[in-house]
């Protein structure tokens, strides 16, 4: 999938005189996107539409106007946009009640080698982004990217083969399938080029 151009960005005048029907457009859109994996895990698969939503809401709200400062953000963010045959998202780990939150993230240490997509009888596991653990703690918020190849993500696309988003980690068993407009929004990823 082609990374944004800071040219994509618009300035914060023109960005405020779409940004109700842009919101809209983009609340709808990441929808199918968001993905579930028991009560306390969800994947918001991204793709340009939603790290354009991402830059624009942060340029927002610092106020960016100098070029610059935004063609930095929109490098850093391009990050979360998929490689070619791949699949990209944001895993949020929510604790609702803020007196657990310390305590139910330590027991999710090491879910970063826990986490795969089964494509039928083959699984790919997620591939963290490095930059978010400390050696004894981790974040409510992680980079995930699942790396497909050309095979794996032809017969994701294959209504025929079960999907599914597993996480296996001693603490947390938990697995969902991957169907309906969830599975055709995130097919449309792994066919762009």
């Amino acid at each position: 999938m082609k990374p944004l151009d800071p040219a994509e960005i618009l300035d914060l005048t023109a960005y405020e005189r779409v940004r109700e029907d842009f919101l809209r457009r983009t609340i709808a859109h990441k929808r199918p996107r968001r993905i579930a994996v028991g009560g306390h895990l969800t994947f918001i698969f991204e793709d340009r539409e939603t790290v354009r939503f991402q830059i624009q809401e942060m340029t927002r709200a610092e106020r960016t106007v100098d070029p610059g400062e935004s063609a930095t953000e929109v490098r850093i963010f391009n990050e979360l946009i998929p490689g070619r045959h791949e699949l990209s998202a944001t895993l949020m780990i929510e604790i609702p009640e803020a007196e657990r939150i310390r305590s139910e993230l330590d027991r999710l240490i090491g879910i970063d080698e826990r986490v795969f997509l089964d494509i039928g009888e083959s699984s790919v596991q997620a591939s963290f982004d490095p930059k978010q653990f400390e050696a004894d703690r981790i974040s409510a918020v992680h980079y995930v990217k699942f790396p497909l190849g050309e095979e794996l993500a032809q017969r994701f696309r294959d209504p025929g083969v079960p999907v599914f988003l597993r996480v296996d980690h001693p603490n947390y068993r938990e697995k969902t399938p991957v169907e309906g407009d969830s599975r055709t929004s995130l097919g449309k990823d792994l066919s762009a080029d």
